[in-house]
């Protein structure tokens, strides 16, 4: 029990009845050494992700501290956002795996392209993407809250709907 009088368990089952969109954020973390390989793509599946502001575009990813992608945007500055169909579970679920392979062989098979923006893989067949520039970084209990001011928005897929998490689950609506 927390000070509070609520326990992990107590608020993990509350927050699982709140159903939450499922997107993959992902970077390009550049090579320090300019005779090196060109640098790796990271991604990460998260639900914890919401618009914060039209004017100037905001939006914001919940991260958990001291993850690779925290690490990576408190240096690198651009990442991107797709925002995943409910036939892109099988993508949510590699890049939310423990204890995973590297990340670029979980993007080898992926139909991706390049963001020009921020240089950040963006996933083929995503319902929107998104490019980004971080303005703010929160520490906010074991987590960072991460803004971004949206560069780019694309909506290239009108098809199928939204790839949901609830109950602890992949989910489609309806």
């Amino acid at each position: 029990m927390h000070a509070e009088g609520v326990s992990n368990d107590e608020f993990r089952a509350a927050m699982s009845r709140l159903a939450a969109g499922v997107v993959l954020v992902t970077a390009h973390e550049p090579q320090p050494d300019p005779e090196g390989p060109s640098g790796e793509d990271v991604g990460m599946t998260a639900t914890s992700f919401m618009s914060v502001s039209l004017d100037p575009p905001l939006v914001m990813v919940g991260l958990r501290e001291g993850s690779r992608m925290d690490d990576l945007l408190d240096e690198q500055p651009l990442w991107a956002v797709s925002v995943l169909t409910e036939s892109q579970r099988q993508i949510a679920g590699r890049f939310a795996m423990k204890g995973r392979i590297s990340d670029r062989l979980l993007f080898e098979d992926l139909q991706w392209v390049r963001g020009e923006a921020s240089g950040a893989p963006l996933i083929g067949g995503a319902l929107a993407t998104l490019e980004c520039r971080t303005e703010q970084r929160v520490t906010a209990g074991d987590h960072t809250l991460v803004i971004g001011r949206v560069l780019t928005s694309s909506a290239p897929n009108t098809e199928g709907g939204p790839l949901t998490y609830f109950r602890g689950r992949y989910r489609q609506l309806g």
